[in-house]
């Protein structure tokens, strides 16, 4: 996707998830904190060994996340473009509830892997399927 559709569609569409990922950045800014960009995305990195999250066009991150999972990320923002007003309903949600049982959950041995749900899966696929598509190496 090109980076003008890309904001064309986050700012039109995807417009509910990705204010509310501006109001966020808007505090995380004031905390003094300086985006980096994950290709078409802004990424802010808060502390460690949590995660991350996306809002629109805005990836919040922990800061030892590594590049697969920023790249995962990008692909949520890629999905707010499809999903538009229906993506916190269709991924958001399901998709932070789902890492928390996942996190929190005492036996882990019963978990499938994080992908196997269909917009885990689709995040990942269409993250990496952009990071090629705007050039970038595949180890980055």
């Amino acid at each position: 996707m090109t980076s003008f559709a890309f904001y064309l569609l986050s700012f039109t569409w995807g417009l509910p998830v990705t204010l509310a990922g501006c109001i966020a950045a808007l505090f995380v800014r004031l905390t003094g904190r300086r985006a980096e960009r994950v290709g078409h995305c802004f990424c802010y990195r808060i502390g460690r060994g949590w995660g991350g999250f996306s809002l629109g066009i805005f990836i919040f991150a922990a800061e030892d996340l590594d590049k697969r999972t920023l790249w995962h990320e990008h692909g949520h923002g890629l999905q707010n473009c499809v999903f538009g007003p229906f993506m916190a309903f269709l991924v958001s949600v399901p998709s932070a509830v789902r890492y928390w049982y996942r996190r929190l959950k005492k036996n882990k041995s019963g978990l499938k892997p994080y992908d196997e749900i269909w917009f885990e899966r689709q995040a990942t696929r269409t993250g990496q399927r952009q990071r090629i598509l705007l050039g970038l190496k595949k180890k980055s």
